[in-house]
């Protein structure tokens, strides 16, 4: 099982965010405070499916760690706005890459095919997600998720709210890439029955 000290190392973005906002004091307090929340989340969900630990091991344990660790420290305002600052950090230099490939031309046909393989291993029953595949038609791909690891363990963590960071992620990666349309009418996370994937070459 992976250690909190080993995951939290690599959560360099929200260390940075914190220290933006806390003392050096605070931001040690409260480092060590995750640490602890984050090897107790691991224990209590240790027993899940190897491929539901890719999303919890790796985004929302920590997230909700730190997260839960800042409330107690400064209040759900700031410790919601530096988790979420972290995360459009993170979704940055991944939005931009994808935006340099996507100026060639023929790898926005690509990317909307790869798009089912894709998310039916990292999206799908095996990682913990209740899915609608739709048929696929040419230039287009849509998908609903209709359960969700994220959902399910922020509420059960105490922390629902959080969902909604990670839904608007997807807009951020996916939402002004050239040639492509990203759109949605809704998310679990903001109280929609479905999160719906709809993504058209233009």
């Amino acid at each position: 099982m992976k250690t909190a000290e080993k995951i939290l190392k690599k959560k360099t973005v929200f260390r940075e965010e914190m220290e933006k906002v806390l003392s050096e004091r605070e931001y040690s307090a409260v480092w060590k405070d995750a640490a602890g929340r984050l090897d107790g989340f691991l224990r209590r969900y240790g027993s899940l499916p190897e491929g539901v630990h890719m999303h919890t091991d790796s985004r929302i344990l920590p997230a909700a760690a730190i997260y839960l660790s800042l409330k107690d420290a400064v209040g759900q305002e700031t410790a919601f706005r530096i988790v979420e600052d972290a995360c459009v950090k993170v979704c940055e230099p991944i939005a931009e890459k994808l935006k340099r490939l996507m100026k060639v031309p023929w790898m926005r046909s690509l990317f909307i095919k790869i798009w089912d393989p894709m998310t039916r291993i990292v999206f799908g029953a095996g990682n913990g997600f209740t899915n609608v595949f739709y048929p696929r038609t040419k230039n287009e791909y849509r998908m609903d998720v209709t359960s969700c690891p994220y959902f399910r363990y922020f509420t059960e963590l105490g922390c629902p709210e959080l969902t909604r960071i990670f839904c608007e992620n997807d807009d951020r990666i996916y939402g002004d890439l050239p040639g492509l349309e990203f759109t949605r009418t809704g998310t679990l996370g903001k109280g929609a029955e479905r999160c719906d994937f709809r993504l058209r070459k233009l």
